[in-house]
């Protein structure tokens, strides 16, 4: 049997961060696809860059940036400030909604402004009731809660009020009554940076000091046994010290056997369109939020706009229940929805579409509940116990930028060499 300290599953940016932070310890990382990237994957095709979905990535940590950049001397390096929007009757409307209420139609905004004022102060427990005591019904009901509810594909009653932590651009009455008069719309990704070559040249930027025999690919898991300390792949079985997972965590708790109760792990899956056109369309703007219920997508990203193309290219994400069907079958027919949905929205009049690309992330967006907080943190605590540790976005359950992986990540490192 083969002995390896450290045992990474996933070859994202959260296990390739681990990996690279103890990269002069002994560690092997499995990855159950033929490529390293995870989400984090880059598509080029007929002159188009596109990435599995909107993959930006938002700075707090200058060094990290820094030190990743400095790893790709060979790529232009795109710092964009972001223009972001909301499709609003024939025009638009300035992210976030509720601090731009002043741009919408007198009737609308009138009532947005009356039910912020008059709203109902007392407690909430969800996410959607937070929402409407802390902006008032007419806010809510206008954009927050429709357009949440189309990207989550659940009731957002279900969720936990902090669901979405700090990258829920809160704001209280006299900051959104402020705005009226000077725009102050910054929020955590107010800039981002982005490789000529795609999101992937970050993930080959954080591997590139890694031994490429050091990492298993198309070498799925089939089962952990914490007891013992192995993990038996489709090829072996490795005997570990440590064992780091970066898989959805409800998968964690599956292949270890753990008990528990699978309805508590729910998300929703993004079905995504990557697509190229002939010419240009709508310029400056870098994504749009759509919150009618009428329009298949909830938000529609234009890659011309951060490379300043001659050809629009755009990245359309529809939000899916798990059980939803979002494969070869129905590719077509949502397609033509999607192509029928950005004409009526104003994005496409008479292009042509000359490359496409679907695909489907599962999971997605995880839905964070109570119930969720309290099992993973239950969970943890007994597989910490048998030297496996669970981070990122899916190991940990919740809602956080890739840096914040990256940062996670480095930190377990340091924790078991010390």
């Amino acid at each position: 049997m083969r002995r390896v300290t450290h045992v990474v599953i996933g070859a994202g940016m959260t296990g390739l961060a681990f990996a690279d932070a103890v990269r002069d310890e002994d560690y092997l990382v499995l990855e159950s696809t033929d490529a390293i990237g995870g989400y984090c994957k880059t598509i080029v095709r007929d002159g188009f860059v596109w990435d599995y979905s909107g993959h930006f990535f938002h700075f707090r940590h200058p060094e990290i940036e820094q030190e990743l950049v400095s790893r790709m001397p060979t790529q232009r390096i795109l710092r964009v400030e972001k223009d972001s929007r909301i499709r609003w009757g024939d025009g638009y409307v300035d992210f976030p909604f509720q601090k731009n209420i002043h741009q919408l139609p007198r009737e609308d905004f009138l009532a947005c402004l009356v039910d912020l004022h008059f709203r109902e102060q007392r407690s909430f427990d969800s996410f959607e009731d937070m929402l409407y005591v802390r902006f008032g019904r007419s806010i809510a009901d206008k954009f927050l809660v429709p357009y949440n509810e189309k990207l989550y594909a659940t009731d957002l009653s279900r969720l936990d009020p902090g669901a979405m932590g700090r990258f829920f651009p809160h704001a209280d009455e006299d900051e959104i009554i402020r705005n009226f008069r000077r725009a102050d719309n910054a929020s955590y990704n107010q800039t981002f940076t982005y490789p000529e070559g795609g999101a992937i040249e970050y993930v080959k930027a954080m591997a590139s000091r890694l031994d490429p025999s050091r990492i298993a690919l198309a070498e799925p898991v089939v089962s952990i046994d914490p007891v013992a300390r192995t993990v038996t792949t489709t090829k072996q079985t490795i005997q570990y010290e440590t064992l780091v997972s970066t898989m959805p965590f409800d998968r964690l708790l599956c292949t270890t056997q753990a008990d528990f109760d699978a309805s508590i792990y729910t998300y929703n899956k993004v079905e995504v369109f990557n697509l190229g056109f002939d010419r240009k369309g709508p310029v400056d703007v870098h994504w749009v939020y759509y919150p009618q219920r009428d329009l298949s997508f909830y938000r529609v990203g234009f890659y011309d706009n951060i490379f300043g193309a001659d050809r629009m290219s755009l990245y359309v994400e529809i939000g899916r229940r798990p059980d939803e069907t979002a494969d070869e079958s129905t590719r077509e027919a949502t397609l033509a929805r999607v192509l029928a949905d950005l004409a009526r929205a104003g994005v496409v009049d008479g292009h042509e579409l000359v490359a496409h690309e679907h695909i489907v992330m599962d999971p997605a967006y995880v839905h964070i509940t109570r119930a969720s907080i309290d099992d993973v943190a239950a969970h943890k605590a007994r597989f910490e116990a048998h030297g496996i540790h669970s981070i990122g976005r899916y190991g940990s359950w919740t809602y956080c930028s890739i840096e914040d992986n990256v940062v996670e990540a480095r930190a377990l490192a340091r924790r078991l060499k010390a």
